[in-house]
């Protein structure tokens, strides 16, 4: 297949990547206005109740600056037309942040899971349960996500 053939046969898993990360995004930004729900139960209710400068301005703006430019990456990975040495390092950078959120998710979740050094206590009941329950479980499939839109790119069908 070559040109607009070869275009319009690409999977299209940079979508529901860019729709995780968007998603993501709009929470942090709830979060970085004001907002509440949830955030205690992934930030911990220290960081959530005394919102620090350094935690407004890195962890939920910051990353939600970070989650907008993931969503335009992941539907480039689909919508643009790449080949040869850039179509390559789009494709090594889409493997590498989902090998980063995948990594984050499941670590984190067997590190809570099994209590490995103590984590379940010093991060306490709720934030524990919420982790195991949403919050790894989220990042694994945003993880899986770019590496979807990440394979299909390297094999030239984005």
């Amino acid at each position: 297949m070559t040109g607009e053939t070869e275009y319009a046969a690409r999977p299209r898993w940079g979508y529901p990547a860019a729709l995780w990360c968007l998603l993501f995004a709009a929470l942090h930004l709830f979060w970085a206005l004001g907002g509440a729900l949830g955030l205690a139960s992934s930030a911990g209710a220290e960081l959530a109740s005394r919102r620090p400068a350094w935690f407004v301005l890195g962890g939920l703006w910051g990353v939600a600056a970070v989650l907008l430019i993931g969503a335009w990456f992941c539907a480039g990975m689909v919508r643009w037309r790449l080949s040869g040495i850039p179509q390559r390092f789009v494709a090594v950078l889409g493997w590498l942040g989902g090998a980063v959120l995948l990594a984050r998710g499941v670590l984190v979740e067997l590190l809570l899971a099994t209590d490995a050094a103590g984590l379940s206590t010093e991060v306490g009941a709720e934030q524990t349960r919420w982790s195991l329950v949403l919050w790894n479980p989220w990042f694994m499939l945003g993880g899986v996500l770019v590496l979807l839109a990440a394979h299909g790119l390297h094999r030239g069908r984005g």
